[in-house]
Protein backbone atom coordinates (compact mmCIF):
# COMPACT_ATOMS: atom_id res chain seq x y z
CA UNK A 1 0.00 0.00 0.00
CA UNK A 2 0.68 3.47 -1.28
CA UNK A 3 1.37 6.28 1.55
CA UNK A 4 0.34 8.98 -0.51
CA UNK A 5 -2.57 7.85 -1.97
CA UNK A 6 -4.21 5.71 1.42
CA UNK A 7 -2.10 8.59 3.62
CA UNK A 8 -2.57 12.09 1.52
CA UNK A 9 -3.87 14.22 4.36
CA UNK A 10 -1.70 12.78 7.34
CA UNK A 11 1.68 14.65 6.82
CA UNK A 12 1.83 15.60 10.37
CA UNK A 13 1.40 11.77 11.15
CA UNK A 14 3.53 10.34 9.31
CA UNK A 15 6.11 13.61 10.34
CA UNK A 16 6.12 12.25 13.86
CA UNK A 17 6.07 8.26 12.48
CA UNK A 18 9.03 8.77 10.15
CA UNK A 19 10.84 11.05 13.43
CA UNK A 20 9.52 8.01 15.94
CA UNK A 21 11.59 5.70 13.78
CA UNK A 22 14.75 7.71 13.57
CA UNK A 23 14.83 7.15 17.19
CA UNK A 24 14.36 3.74 17.64
CA UNK A 25 17.18 2.80 15.18
CA UNK A 26 19.41 5.22 17.84
CA UNK A 27 17.66 3.56 20.25
CA UNK A 28 18.74 -0.06 18.97
CA UNK A 29 22.47 1.20 18.25
CA UNK A 30 22.59 2.68 21.53
CA UNK A 31 21.52 -0.59 23.04
CA UNK A 32 24.53 -2.58 20.48
CA UNK A 33 27.17 0.39 22.03
CA UNK A 34 26.24 -0.84 25.87
CA UNK A 35 26.52 -4.15 24.55
CA UNK A 36 29.87 -4.33 22.85
CA UNK A 37 31.28 -2.36 25.77
CA UNK A 38 30.11 -5.53 27.92
CA UNK A 39 32.47 -7.85 25.55
CA UNK A 40 35.34 -5.14 25.68
CA UNK A 41 34.98 -5.16 29.98
CA UNK A 42 34.30 -8.96 30.25
CA UNK A 43 37.40 -9.48 27.46
CA UNK A 44 39.66 -6.95 29.80
CA UNK A 45 38.79 -9.01 33.15
CA UNK A 46 39.42 -12.36 31.22
CA UNK A 47 42.72 -10.98 30.33
CA UNK A 48 43.89 -9.37 33.43
CA UNK A 49 42.38 -12.67 35.35
CA UNK A 50 44.65 -14.56 32.99
CA UNK A 51 47.43 -12.30 34.00
CA UNK A 52 46.58 -12.42 37.61
CA UNK A 53 47.12 -16.32 37.85
CA UNK A 54 49.84 -16.60 34.79
CA UNK A 55 53.74 -17.41 36.62
CA UNK A 56 55.73 -14.67 37.24
CA UNK A 57 59.09 -16.53 37.47
CA UNK A 58 61.23 -17.10 34.70
CA UNK A 59 60.51 -20.88 33.06
CA UNK A 60 63.26 -22.18 34.65
CA UNK A 61 61.71 -21.46 38.05
CA UNK A 62 58.15 -22.64 36.86
CA UNK A 63 57.35 -26.03 38.25
CA UNK A 64 56.68 -29.43 35.65
CA UNK A 65 54.14 -31.12 36.74
CA UNK A 66 51.84 -31.95 34.67
CA UNK A 67 48.38 -30.40 36.37
CA UNK A 68 50.51 -26.83 36.22
CA UNK A 69 51.61 -27.05 32.97
CA UNK A 70 47.58 -27.81 32.00
CA UNK A 71 46.67 -25.06 34.17
CA UNK A 72 48.82 -22.67 32.11
CA UNK A 73 47.83 -24.13 29.26
CA UNK A 74 43.94 -23.08 30.22
CA UNK A 75 44.95 -19.90 31.20
CA UNK A 76 46.24 -19.47 27.58
CA UNK A 77 43.55 -20.91 26.15
CA UNK A 78 41.33 -18.32 27.99
CA UNK A 79 43.27 -15.77 26.83
CA UNK A 80 42.72 -16.84 23.66
CA UNK A 81 38.92 -17.18 24.23
CA UNK A 82 39.14 -13.26 25.22
CA UNK A 83 40.82 -12.36 22.50
CA UNK A 84 37.51 -13.68 20.85
CA UNK A 85 35.49 -11.40 22.96
CA UNK A 86 37.29 -8.72 21.56
CA UNK A 87 36.62 -9.83 18.06
CA UNK A 88 33.27 -9.47 18.98
CA UNK A 89 33.13 -6.05 20.38
CA UNK A 90 35.13 -5.05 17.49
CA UNK A 91 32.87 -6.43 14.78
CA UNK A 92 29.65 -5.24 16.77
CA UNK A 93 31.46 -2.02 16.52
CA UNK A 94 32.19 -1.62 12.94
CA UNK A 95 29.58 -3.40 11.47
CA UNK A 96 26.66 -3.02 13.66
CA UNK A 97 27.07 0.47 15.74
CA UNK A 98 29.01 2.84 13.84
CA UNK A 99 27.01 1.75 10.85
CA UNK A 100 23.94 2.66 12.25
CA UNK A 101 25.03 5.59 13.50
CA UNK A 102 25.92 6.81 9.99
CA UNK A 103 22.92 5.70 8.19
CA UNK A 104 20.68 7.69 11.35
CA UNK A 105 22.59 10.59 10.20
CA UNK A 106 21.78 9.81 6.66
CA UNK A 107 18.01 9.46 7.34
CA UNK A 108 17.68 12.56 9.19
CA UNK A 109 18.87 14.44 6.08
CA UNK A 110 16.80 12.62 4.19
CA UNK A 111 14.09 13.18 6.02
CA UNK A 112 14.16 16.91 6.70
CA UNK A 113 14.44 17.74 2.86
CA UNK A 114 11.47 15.52 1.99
CA UNK A 115 9.32 17.00 4.65
CA UNK A 116 10.70 20.39 3.63
CA UNK A 117 9.63 19.66 0.45
CA UNK A 118 5.97 18.70 1.75
CA UNK A 119 6.04 22.24 3.65
CA UNK A 120 6.89 23.85 1.09
CA UNK A 121 4.27 22.36 -1.43
CA UNK A 122 1.28 22.81 1.57
CA UNK A 123 2.56 26.73 1.93
CA UNK A 124 2.39 27.47 -1.66
CA UNK A 125 -1.63 25.45 -1.88
CA UNK A 126 -2.12 27.80 1.23
CA UNK A 127 -0.84 30.73 -0.70
CA UNK A 128 -3.22 29.88 -3.61
CA UNK A 129 -6.02 29.48 -1.64
CA UNK A 130 -5.97 32.95 0.19
CA UNK A 131 -5.63 34.71 -3.27
CA UNK A 132 -8.60 32.48 -4.12
CA UNK A 133 -10.48 33.58 -1.11
CA UNK A 134 -9.25 37.43 -1.51
CA UNK A 135 -10.80 37.44 -4.81
CA UNK A 136 -13.87 36.11 -3.44
CA UNK A 137 -14.15 38.37 -0.78
CA UNK A 138 -13.86 40.77 -3.25
CA UNK A 139 -16.03 39.76 -5.81
CA UNK A 140 -19.03 39.89 -2.84
CA UNK A 141 -17.86 43.29 -1.61
CA UNK A 142 -18.08 44.34 -4.62
CA UNK A 143 -21.78 42.93 -5.90
CA UNK A 144 -22.95 44.42 -2.55
CA UNK A 145 -21.68 48.04 -3.39
CA UNK A 146 -23.38 47.44 -6.84
CA UNK A 147 -26.73 46.31 -4.83
CA UNK A 148 -26.49 49.28 -3.08
CA UNK A 149 -26.15 51.91 -6.16
CA UNK A 150 -28.97 50.11 -7.78
CA UNK A 151 -31.39 50.94 -5.37
CA UNK A 152 -29.72 53.86 -4.72
CA UNK A 153 -30.42 55.01 -8.57
CA UNK A 154 -33.88 53.61 -8.75
CA UNK A 155 -34.87 55.64 -5.57
CA UNK A 156 -33.74 58.94 -6.75
CA UNK A 157 -35.27 57.95 -10.57
CA UNK A 158 -38.63 57.61 -9.01
CA UNK A 159 -38.09 60.93 -6.32
CA UNK A 160 -40.10 63.82 -8.85
CA UNK A 161 -37.84 66.06 -6.12
CA UNK A 162 -34.50 64.48 -7.35
CA UNK A 163 -32.83 67.05 -9.71
CA UNK A 164 -31.40 65.54 -12.76
CA UNK A 165 -28.01 65.93 -11.58
CA UNK A 166 -28.70 63.79 -8.85
CA UNK A 167 -30.24 61.22 -10.63
CA UNK A 168 -27.29 61.42 -13.38
CA UNK A 169 -24.74 60.82 -10.79
CA UNK A 170 -26.65 57.83 -8.80
CA UNK A 171 -26.81 56.11 -12.86
CA UNK A 172 -23.06 56.49 -13.04
CA UNK A 173 -22.62 55.32 -9.49
CA UNK A 174 -24.35 52.55 -10.55
CA UNK A 175 -22.91 51.36 -13.79
CA UNK A 176 -19.04 51.68 -12.18
CA UNK A 177 -20.24 49.71 -9.63
CA UNK A 178 -21.95 47.21 -11.97
CA UNK A 179 -18.49 47.11 -14.13
CA UNK A 180 -16.16 46.86 -11.01
CA UNK A 181 -18.57 43.91 -9.65
CA UNK A 182 -17.98 41.98 -13.25
CA UNK A 183 -14.11 42.44 -12.94
CA UNK A 184 -14.11 41.08 -9.51
CA UNK A 185 -16.27 38.37 -10.80
CA UNK A 186 -13.84 37.36 -13.45
CA UNK A 187 -10.69 37.53 -11.19
CA UNK A 188 -12.51 35.05 -8.54
CA UNK A 189 -13.10 32.80 -11.36
CA UNK A 190 -9.49 32.92 -12.50
CA UNK A 191 -8.18 32.65 -8.71
CA UNK A 192 -10.64 29.83 -7.90
CA UNK A 193 -9.88 27.98 -11.54
CA UNK A 194 -6.04 28.00 -10.44
CA UNK A 195 -6.73 26.82 -6.82
CA UNK A 196 -8.82 24.08 -7.73
CA UNK A 197 -5.77 23.14 -10.54
CA UNK A 198 -3.05 23.66 -7.55
CA UNK A 199 -4.57 22.20 -5.13
CA UNK A 200 -5.06 18.46 -7.51
CA UNK A 201 -1.36 18.98 -8.46
CA UNK A 202 -1.14 19.32 -4.88
CA UNK A 203 -2.68 16.35 -3.97
CA UNK A 204 -2.41 14.04 -6.85
CA UNK A 205 0.97 14.67 -7.60
CA UNK A 206 3.38 17.13 -5.46
CA UNK A 207 2.01 15.15 -1.45
CA UNK A 208 2.07 11.21 -3.03
CA UNK A 209 5.20 12.02 -4.55
CA UNK A 210 7.10 13.21 -1.11
CA UNK A 211 4.73 10.57 1.00
CA UNK A 212 5.85 8.26 -0.92
CA UNK A 213 9.88 9.23 -0.59
CA UNK A 214 9.17 8.88 3.15
CA UNK A 215 7.68 5.40 2.47
CA UNK A 216 10.90 4.25 0.85
CA UNK A 217 13.42 6.10 3.35
CA UNK A 218 10.96 4.14 6.31
CA UNK A 219 11.69 0.73 4.82
CA UNK A 220 14.74 1.02 3.95
CA UNK A 221 15.03 2.01 7.64
CA UNK A 222 13.55 -1.15 8.63
CA UNK A 223 15.36 -3.47 6.13
CA UNK A 224 18.88 -1.74 7.55
CA UNK A 225 17.33 -2.73 11.06
CA UNK A 226 17.22 -6.64 10.11
CA UNK A 227 20.52 -6.41 8.48
CA UNK A 228 22.02 -5.14 11.75
CA UNK A 229 20.28 -7.60 13.91
CA UNK A 230 21.68 -10.52 11.74
CA UNK A 231 25.15 -9.22 11.89
CA UNK A 232 24.65 -8.49 15.37
CA UNK A 233 24.29 -12.61 15.41
CA UNK A 234 26.89 -13.37 12.93
CA UNK A 235 29.78 -11.43 15.32
CA UNK A 236 29.02 -13.99 17.26
CA UNK A 237 28.63 -16.91 15.12
CA UNK A 238 32.45 -16.05 13.64
CA UNK A 239 33.95 -16.76 16.68
CA UNK A 240 32.21 -20.11 17.88
CA UNK A 241 34.56 -22.20 15.95
CA UNK A 242 37.55 -20.71 17.83
CA UNK A 243 36.13 -20.66 20.81
CA UNK A 244 35.11 -24.18 20.54
CA UNK A 245 38.54 -25.02 19.60
CA UNK A 246 39.93 -23.24 23.31
CA UNK A 247 36.82 -24.80 24.39
CA UNK A 248 38.54 -28.19 23.04
CA UNK A 249 42.04 -26.83 24.19
CA UNK A 250 40.92 -26.96 27.81
CA UNK A 251 39.54 -30.20 27.60
CA UNK A 252 42.93 -31.53 26.17
CA UNK A 253 45.13 -29.95 29.08
CA UNK A 254 42.66 -31.78 31.33
CA UNK A 255 43.40 -34.99 30.11
CA UNK A 256 46.97 -34.33 29.97
CA UNK A 257 47.33 -34.29 34.24
CA UNK A 258 49.58 -37.56 35.14
CA UNK A 259 49.31 -38.04 38.50
CA UNK A 260 52.00 -40.71 37.95
CA UNK A 261 54.37 -38.21 36.37
CA UNK A 262 53.72 -35.94 38.72
CA UNK A 263 54.78 -38.26 41.44
CA UNK A 264 57.73 -39.02 39.57
CA UNK A 265 58.59 -35.35 39.00
CA UNK A 266 58.55 -35.05 43.14
CA UNK A 267 61.20 -37.51 43.34
CA UNK A 268 63.57 -36.53 40.59
CA UNK A 269 62.78 -32.93 42.08
CA UNK A 270 63.70 -33.55 45.78
CA UNK A 271 65.60 -36.86 45.23
CA UNK A 272 68.68 -36.01 47.39
CA UNK A 273 70.94 -39.17 46.80
CA UNK A 274 71.86 -39.76 50.07
CA UNK A 275 71.79 -43.76 51.77
CA UNK A 276 69.58 -43.83 54.80
CA UNK A 277 71.52 -43.75 57.95
CA UNK A 278 73.04 -47.66 59.10
CA UNK A 279 72.62 -48.80 62.29
CA UNK A 280 74.37 -47.52 64.98
CA UNK A 281 76.86 -50.19 66.75
CA UNK A 282 76.90 -51.00 69.99
CA UNK A 283 79.61 -49.42 72.07
CA UNK A 284 80.84 -51.68 75.49
CA UNK A 285 81.92 -49.04 78.42
CA UNK A 286 82.08 -52.25 80.37
CA UNK A 287 85.13 -54.47 78.62
CA UNK A 288 87.60 -52.78 80.65
CA UNK A 289 85.71 -53.80 84.03
CA UNK A 290 86.71 -57.47 85.35
CA UNK A 291 84.15 -60.09 84.41
CA UNK A 292 83.09 -63.15 86.06
CA UNK A 293 81.81 -64.84 83.01
CA UNK A 294 78.40 -65.23 84.03
CA UNK A 295 75.52 -65.27 81.47
CA UNK A 296 74.99 -61.83 82.19
CA UNK A 297 78.20 -60.29 81.14
CA UNK A 298 77.06 -58.10 78.17
CA UNK A 299 78.90 -59.42 74.73
CA UNK A 300 79.34 -57.11 71.43
CA UNK A 301 79.43 -60.26 69.38
CA UNK A 302 76.41 -62.82 68.74
CA UNK A 303 76.65 -66.08 70.70
CA UNK A 304 76.59 -68.47 67.45
CA UNK A 305 80.20 -67.01 66.33
CA UNK A 306 81.41 -67.12 69.73
CA UNK A 307 80.87 -70.79 69.94
CA UNK A 308 82.39 -71.44 66.08
CA UNK A 309 85.45 -69.48 67.29
CA UNK A 310 85.36 -70.91 70.15
CA UNK A 311 85.50 -68.58 72.56
CA UNK A 312 83.81 -68.60 75.67
CA UNK A 313 84.38 -65.75 77.38
CA UNK A 314 82.96 -61.73 76.14
CA UNK A 315 84.48 -60.47 73.27
CA UNK A 316 84.28 -56.72 72.35
CA UNK A 317 84.56 -55.40 68.83
CA UNK A 318 87.04 -52.59 67.99
CA UNK A 319 85.38 -48.72 68.83
CA UNK A 320 83.77 -47.60 66.01
CA UNK A 321 86.23 -44.10 64.68
CA UNK A 322 84.54 -40.85 64.90
CA UNK A 323 84.83 -39.88 61.23
CA UNK A 324 83.25 -42.82 60.17
CA UNK A 325 80.56 -41.65 62.54
CA UNK A 326 80.30 -38.65 61.75
CA UNK A 327 79.87 -39.81 57.98
CA UNK A 328 76.68 -41.87 58.88
CA UNK A 329 74.90 -38.58 60.30
CA UNK A 330 75.85 -35.88 57.57
CA UNK A 331 71.98 -36.21 57.02
CA UNK A 332 70.85 -35.01 60.43
CA UNK A 333 73.96 -33.56 61.79
CA UNK A 334 77.21 -31.50 60.60
CA UNK A 335 79.74 -32.77 58.24
CA UNK A 336 82.81 -33.81 59.20
CA UNK A 337 85.88 -31.23 59.32
CA UNK A 338 88.03 -32.05 56.59
CA UNK A 339 84.96 -31.91 54.62
CA UNK A 340 83.92 -28.66 55.39
CA UNK A 341 87.14 -27.31 55.08
CA UNK A 342 86.93 -28.51 51.18
CA UNK A 343 83.97 -27.61 50.53
CA UNK A 344 83.81 -24.84 48.07
CA UNK A 345 81.80 -21.76 47.52
CA UNK A 346 77.67 -22.09 46.88
CA UNK A 347 79.10 -21.17 43.05
CA UNK A 348 79.38 -24.86 42.96
CA UNK A 349 75.69 -25.35 44.39
CA UNK A 350 77.33 -27.66 47.33
CA UNK A 351 74.15 -26.24 49.45
CA UNK A 352 72.26 -28.82 47.62
CA UNK A 353 71.88 -32.51 48.10
CA UNK A 354 74.21 -34.89 46.08
CA UNK A 355 71.17 -35.46 43.10
CA UNK A 356 70.35 -32.03 42.71
CA UNK A 357 73.69 -30.54 42.47
CA UNK A 358 74.62 -33.50 39.87
CA UNK A 359 71.71 -31.75 37.83
CA UNK A 360 72.50 -28.32 38.31
CA UNK A 361 75.72 -28.28 37.55
CA UNK A 362 74.46 -30.38 34.36
CA UNK A 363 72.54 -27.54 33.05
CA UNK A 364 74.99 -24.90 34.25
CA UNK A 365 77.74 -27.04 31.82
CA UNK A 366 74.96 -27.24 28.94
CA UNK A 367 74.66 -23.33 29.03
CA UNK A 368 77.99 -22.93 29.68
CA UNK A 369 78.84 -25.13 26.16
CA UNK A 370 76.65 -23.26 24.30
CA UNK A 371 77.66 -19.69 25.01
CA UNK A 372 80.98 -20.91 24.24
CA UNK A 373 79.45 -22.25 20.93
CA UNK A 374 78.44 -18.61 19.97
CA UNK A 375 81.74 -17.16 21.06
CA UNK A 376 83.27 -19.63 18.54
CA UNK A 377 81.15 -18.74 16.22
CA UNK A 378 81.76 -15.07 16.35
CA UNK A 379 84.70 -15.58 16.85
CA UNK A 380 84.56 -17.41 13.28
CA UNK A 381 82.84 -14.65 11.61
CA UNK A 382 85.56 -12.37 12.61
CA UNK A 383 88.32 -14.08 10.96
CA UNK A 384 86.43 -14.86 7.89
CA UNK A 385 85.71 -10.68 7.93
CA UNK A 386 89.51 -10.10 9.02
CA UNK A 387 90.56 -12.52 5.70
CA UNK A 388 87.87 -10.55 3.15
CA UNK A 389 89.08 -7.21 4.63
CA UNK A 390 92.84 -8.57 3.74
CA UNK A 391 91.95 -9.63 0.23
CA UNK A 392 90.28 -6.09 0.14
CA UNK A 393 91.65 -3.45 1.59
CA UNK A 394 89.10 -0.83 0.47
CA UNK A 395 86.36 -2.85 2.09
CA UNK A 396 87.70 -2.01 5.88
CA UNK A 397 90.94 -2.30 7.81
CA UNK A 398 91.53 -5.74 8.95
CA UNK A 399 93.43 -4.88 12.19
CA UNK A 400 90.48 -2.80 13.51
CA UNK A 401 88.74 -6.51 14.07
CA UNK A 402 91.77 -7.70 15.76
CA UNK A 403 90.53 -6.63 19.43
CA UNK A 404 87.24 -7.93 19.64
CA UNK A 405 88.77 -11.11 18.26
CA UNK A 406 91.27 -10.65 20.74
CA UNK A 407 88.28 -10.29 23.18
CA UNK A 408 86.30 -13.76 21.63
CA UNK A 409 89.09 -15.65 22.57
CA UNK A 410 89.75 -14.25 25.82
CA UNK A 411 85.96 -14.67 26.41
CA UNK A 412 85.93 -18.38 24.71
CA UNK A 413 89.05 -19.35 27.56
CA UNK A 414 87.09 -17.63 30.48
CA UNK A 415 84.32 -20.22 29.30
CA UNK A 416 86.09 -23.41 29.04
CA UNK A 417 88.08 -22.71 32.18
CA UNK A 418 84.40 -22.49 33.87
CA UNK A 419 83.16 -25.61 31.71
CA UNK A 420 86.32 -27.39 33.22
CA UNK A 421 85.84 -26.15 36.92
CA UNK A 422 81.92 -27.17 36.56
CA UNK A 423 83.06 -31.34 35.11
CA UNK A 424 85.40 -31.30 38.08
CA UNK A 425 82.57 -30.83 40.46
CA UNK A 426 80.38 -32.84 38.45
CA UNK A 427 82.91 -35.97 38.13
CA UNK A 428 83.41 -35.22 42.18
CA UNK A 429 79.63 -35.56 42.31
CA UNK A 430 79.33 -38.79 40.09
CA UNK A 431 82.15 -40.37 41.77
CA UNK A 432 81.01 -39.73 44.86
CA UNK A 433 77.90 -41.48 43.97
CA UNK A 434 79.46 -44.41 42.36
CA UNK A 435 81.66 -44.76 45.24
CA UNK A 436 78.95 -45.09 47.33
CA UNK A 437 77.34 -47.22 45.97
CA UNK A 438 79.89 -50.06 45.65
CA UNK A 439 81.99 -49.31 48.92
CA UNK A 440 84.81 -52.61 49.72
CA UNK A 441 87.09 -52.93 51.85
CA UNK A 442 91.34 -52.70 50.52
CA UNK A 443 93.26 -55.46 50.68
CA UNK A 444 96.49 -53.52 49.85
CA UNK A 445 96.54 -49.87 50.91
CA UNK A 446 99.95 -49.49 49.76
CA UNK A 447 99.11 -49.88 46.23
CA UNK A 448 95.72 -48.38 46.21
CA UNK A 449 95.08 -45.76 43.06
CA UNK A 450 93.40 -43.12 43.91
CA UNK A 451 89.94 -43.81 43.26
CA UNK A 452 88.03 -41.46 40.77
CA UNK A 453 91.11 -40.37 38.56
CA UNK A 454 91.27 -41.02 34.76
CA UNK A 455 94.45 -41.79 32.55
CA UNK A 456 94.42 -39.99 29.04
CA UNK A 457 92.98 -43.73 27.97
CA UNK A 458 89.52 -42.92 29.74
CA UNK A 459 87.20 -39.89 29.87
CA UNK A 460 84.29 -38.64 31.82
CA UNK A 461 80.49 -40.43 31.47
CA UNK A 462 77.17 -40.37 32.69
CA UNK A 463 77.51 -43.91 32.71
CA UNK A 464 79.38 -44.36 36.24
CA UNK A 465 80.17 -48.58 34.80
CA UNK A 466 81.77 -47.03 32.13
CA UNK A 467 83.37 -44.39 33.64
CA UNK A 468 87.06 -45.42 33.22
CA UNK A 469 86.83 -47.80 29.78
CA UNK A 470 85.51 -45.29 27.43
CA UNK A 471 88.13 -44.71 23.97
CA UNK A 472 90.74 -42.58 24.85
CA UNK A 473 91.37 -39.29 23.39
CA UNK A 474 95.45 -39.45 23.27
CA UNK A 475 97.62 -42.20 24.35
CA UNK A 476 99.76 -40.94 27.16
CA UNK A 477 101.84 -42.49 30.40
CA UNK A 478 99.55 -44.31 32.90
CA UNK A 479 99.42 -42.50 36.10
CA UNK A 480 101.15 -43.20 39.11
CA UNK A 481 100.39 -44.78 42.02
CA UNK A 482 98.95 -43.06 44.99
CA UNK A 483 101.35 -41.32 47.35
CA UNK A 484 99.38 -42.19 50.63
CA UNK A 485 95.56 -44.25 50.38
CA UNK A 486 94.55 -41.67 52.90
CA UNK A 487 92.51 -38.43 50.95
CA UNK A 488 93.01 -36.98 54.35
CA UNK A 489 96.73 -36.12 53.30
CA UNK A 490 96.01 -33.51 50.81
CA UNK A 491 93.50 -31.77 52.78
CA UNK A 492 95.70 -31.70 56.11
CA UNK A 493 98.63 -30.70 53.40
CA UNK A 494 96.33 -27.85 52.68
CA UNK A 495 95.34 -26.26 55.77
CA UNK A 496 98.94 -24.20 55.79
CA UNK A 497 97.84 -20.82 55.73
CA UNK A 498 100.92 -19.11 54.21
CA UNK A 499 100.75 -20.11 50.20
CA UNK A 500 103.99 -21.83 49.02
CA UNK A 501 106.25 -20.02 46.82
CA UNK A 502 106.59 -21.06 42.70
CA UNK A 503 109.59 -22.65 41.82
CA UNK A 504 108.48 -23.34 38.42
CA UNK A 505 105.84 -23.75 35.95
CA UNK A 506 104.67 -26.50 33.95
CA UNK A 507 102.67 -27.46 30.45
CA UNK A 508 99.69 -30.49 30.48
CA UNK A 509 100.49 -33.31 27.89
CA UNK A 510 97.78 -34.92 28.61
CA UNK A 511 93.93 -33.51 30.15
CA UNK A 512 93.83 -35.16 33.76
CA UNK A 513 90.37 -34.44 35.22
CA UNK A 514 91.34 -34.53 39.05
CA UNK A 515 88.49 -36.40 40.41
CA UNK A 516 90.16 -36.96 44.06
CA UNK A 517 90.22 -35.01 46.70
CA UNK A 518 93.99 -33.12 46.60
CA UNK A 519 94.45 -33.77 42.88
CA UNK A 520 94.02 -30.64 40.69
CA UNK A 521 92.07 -31.48 37.03
CA UNK A 522 93.72 -29.57 34.15
CA UNK A 523 93.12 -28.88 30.67
CA UNK A 524 95.58 -29.80 27.77
CA UNK A 525 98.19 -27.22 26.82
CA UNK A 526 97.20 -25.30 30.51
CA UNK A 527 100.23 -23.95 31.74
CA UNK A 528 100.72 -24.50 35.91
CA UNK A 529 102.63 -23.14 38.60
CA UNK A 530 104.76 -25.83 40.31
CA UNK A 531 105.24 -25.16 43.91
CA UNK A 532 106.29 -28.63 45.18
CA UNK A 533 109.15 -31.08 43.13
CA UNK A 534 107.85 -34.81 43.17
CA UNK A 535 109.32 -36.84 45.93
CA UNK A 536 109.81 -39.72 44.57
CA UNK A 537 105.73 -41.01 44.28
CA UNK A 538 104.82 -39.92 40.73
CA UNK A 539 102.96 -36.69 41.92
CA UNK A 540 104.24 -33.38 41.84
CA UNK A 541 102.13 -30.16 43.47
CA UNK A 542 101.17 -27.29 41.66
CA UNK A 543 98.23 -24.25 41.51
CA UNK A 544 96.64 -22.56 38.61
CA UNK A 545 96.52 -18.99 37.82
CA UNK A 546 92.91 -19.07 39.51
CA UNK A 547 94.82 -19.52 42.97
CA UNK A 548 93.82 -23.39 43.34
CA UNK A 549 96.24 -25.76 44.15
CA UNK A 550 96.54 -29.97 43.99
CA UNK A 551 98.57 -32.68 42.90
CA UNK A 552 99.04 -33.81 39.67
CA UNK A 553 100.97 -37.19 37.73
CA UNK A 554 104.33 -36.16 36.89
CA UNK A 555 104.12 -37.78 34.04
CA UNK A 556 101.43 -35.87 32.34
CA UNK A 557 103.46 -32.26 32.33
CA UNK A 558 106.22 -30.77 30.98
CA UNK A 559 108.33 -29.22 34.23
CA UNK A 560 110.57 -26.49 33.84
CA UNK A 561 112.62 -25.67 36.90
CA UNK A 562 113.50 -21.69 37.84
CA UNK A 563 117.55 -21.68 37.98
CA UNK A 564 117.31 -19.68 41.20
CA UNK A 565 115.00 -22.63 43.18
CA UNK A 566 117.18 -25.64 41.83
CA UNK A 567 117.48 -28.52 44.50
CA UNK A 568 114.71 -26.52 47.21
Amino acid sequence: MSWGTELWDQFDNLDKHTQWGIDFLERYAKFVKERLEVEQNYAKQLRNLVKKYCPKRSKDDEPRFTSCLSFYSILNELNDYAGQRELVAEEMALKVYNELMRYSQDLKAERKHHLQEGRKAQQYLDQCWKQMDNSKKKFERECKEAEKSQLNYERLDSDINATKSEVEKAKNQFYMRTHMADESKNEYAAQLQNFNGEQWKHFNNAIPHIFKNLQHMDERRTVKLGETYRSFAEAERKVIPIISKCLDGMVTAAKAVDERKDSSLVVESFKSGFEPPGDFPFEDFSQNLSGTGSDGTISNTPKGERERDGVQGPRSEPKPTLGKAKNKLWLFGKKPKWSVKMAPSLEDFSHLPPEQRRKRLQQRIEELSRELQKQMDQRDALNKMKDVYEKNPQMGDPTSLQPKISETICNMEKLRSEIHKNETWLSEVEGKQSSRGDRRPSTDNHQHTPQGRESPEGSYTDDTSQEHHTPHRRPGPTQPANRNPDLHEFDDEFDDDDPLPVIGHCKALYYFDGKNDGTLMMAEDEVLYIIEEDKGDGWTRARKQSGEEGYVPTSYVEITMEKNSKGS
